[in-house]
């Protein structure tokens, strides 16, 4: 889909929708004033008919009027505020296309005459994220049920400046849809090496790779991230990316590590069938972790970045990890397994040492799809923050706020940490019902040196079977991409 600017009305045609945004309960002005008038009163008496009102989200579709050059027009509700934000022309331009993008139309003009020029970006960077569909196994789909929207034309003031800031968020959205593609492709086509390999294609970028396989992450002590992939006939993987941008390229890096389950059977401690085909999604962490990389390294980011991603496959083979195993992680601590199903940690823990070691960072953020336990606390609109530094932990919320990924902060009460301890072994993998996404917390801790270091659980956020977020369709979000390419613009480059 082609998205261009231009300053003056352009000429539409009978395969094109005319979007335009009214504020709630106010006047029509702008575009929207411009077109009622052209259409002699037509969409005042088309609001009025249908208690239309101009609240953020809201829609009227109205057959163009005769002598209008156009198919239809669209009205969509930019809530109250007399300036438009770019928060909400990005909400509003994604709920535009999303009004018409079936419609068997094959232009859509969004009329944003007065804004900003970074608020024209922001909304034609709604719009390529509503526009994402994983669609590439579909063979007998229905025209009339594919998107017909081929061409998007953005009436604003200052088309150069408009396009100028839109390179970077377009970006970004290449990032993000990198990350969705990743969580949405089926297990039998990602697989931990397929993973690997499609980050190496990322060379291209300027991103520097590295994958250890089974054979180095056994001589590193990995005993932990091992044990999880022991019963898949498909190797584990260890994935490096660094992005070297700040002006020293020794200098201290930030660092992000990924959960990478590319399924997740539970293993021995076997899920219910129900359900289990969303486990594809279990690598969602490390999806957010290479979408982070791909968008620092797409915008040549001024700072040294490092992600990791812990790749695994969960298995229940004759060769798998049973519930009373111990293990030895890399730091050489042990744990005793005692549920199969709390896999991810144990992944972390190895890969977390490993990045401290190795790369000792200013601050370390991990990613994981980790408990269902965040779920039934914070629902699915709020991923999960734990951290033991209050100043990154403040960071990351405003990160949050101004990125649209939204975290809550949790609490890791100390007296909770005793809940893993094993009678047999240094800690335990699971600690009991309640509470389950602080005791797994606590257990990633115990693998975090002085490191200033957040655990983010995005269980609640990675997938959304029924989104009804405008710039988000149904399925795998990018949660967390937007939030750490913020972060690092807010507060970590040179």
């Amino acid at each position: 889909m082609k998205i261009e600017f231009e300053s003056a009305p352009a000429e539409a045609g009978a395969k094109t929708a005319i979007a335009v945004l009214v504020a709630e309960k106010a006047d029509l002005s702008g575009a929207a004033a411009a077109l009622n008038a052209t259409t002699s009163g037509a969409l005042r008496r088309a609001m009025d008919g249908a208690r239309f009102t101009g609240a953020k989200g809201q829609t009227l579709d109205v057959l163009a009027p005769h002598g209008l050059d156009a198919a239809r027009i669209t009205l969509v509700g930019a809530g109250t505020g007399t300036t438009l934000s770019a928060e909400a022309a990005e909400a509003a331009g994604a709920t535009a296309y999303n009004a018409v993008k079936t419609t068997g139309l094959e232009t859509l003009v969004l009329g944003l005459a007065g804004v900003s020029a970074d608020t024209a970006a922001a909304a034609a960077f709604g719009i390529r994220l509503a526009a994402y569909r994983f669609d590439r196994y579909r063979t007998t789909e229905k025209a009339e049920k594919k998107p017909s929207i081929k061409k998007v034309r953005i009436e604003t003031d200052d088309p150069k400046a408009a396009a100028k800031a839109f390179k970077r968020l377009s970006g970004l959205a290449d990032a993000v849809i990198f990350a969705r593609d990743l969580v949405s492709e089926p297990a039998n086509i990602l697989y931990p090496e397929e993973f690997a390999r499609r980050v190496k294609a990322l060379t291209s970028l300027g991103l520097e790779i590295e994958v250890l396989g089974e054979k180095e992450m056994k001589k590193l002590g990995m005993g932990a991230l091992l044990g999880v992939g022991q019963g898949s006939v498909r190797d584990s993987q260890l994935v490096v990316m660094q992005w070297k941008g700040a002006k020293d390229p020794d200098a201290q890096p930030v660092a992000f590590v990924g959960k990478g389950v590319c399924f997740d059977t539970g293993g021995i401690s076997l899920k219910p069938a129900d359900g289990m085909e969303e486990m594809i999604t279990d690598m969602g962490g490390a999806a957010a972790v290479t979408g982070a990389m791909y968008a620092l390294a797409s915008r040549k980011a001024k700072v040294n970045a490092v992600g990791i991603l812990g790749l695994v496959e969960n298995m229940p083979d004759g060769n798998a990890q049973r519930p009373g195993d111990v293990v030895k992680t890399m730091s050489g601590q042990t744990v005793e397994v005692i549920n199969t199903d709390a896999e991810g940690r144990l992944v972390l823990a190895d890969a977390i040492w490993y990045c401290q070691q190795r790369f000792k960072p200013k601050f370390l953020i991990d990613l994981a799809t980790l408990t269902g336990a965040i779920i039934v606390a914070l629902g699915k609109d709020l991923g999960g923050m734990f951290s033991n530094n209050d100043e990154l932990a403040d960071r990351l919320l405003g990160a949050s706020k101004s990125s649209g990924d939204a975290l809550w902060r949790m609490p890791m009460p100390p007296q909770y940490d005793k809940n893993i301890d094993s009678a047999v072994a240094d800690m335990k993998n699971v600690g009991p019902r309640y509470g389950g996404s602080i005791t797994a917390a606590l257990f990633i801790q115990r693998f975090v040196k002085e490191t200033p270091w957040a655990h983010l659980d995005i269980a609640s956020t990675a997938w959304k079977p029924n989104s009804t977020v405008p710039t988000i369709p149904s399925g795998a979000t990018g949660f967390g991409v937007r939030l750490l390419d913020r972060l690092v613009a807010d507060g970590y480059e040179d």
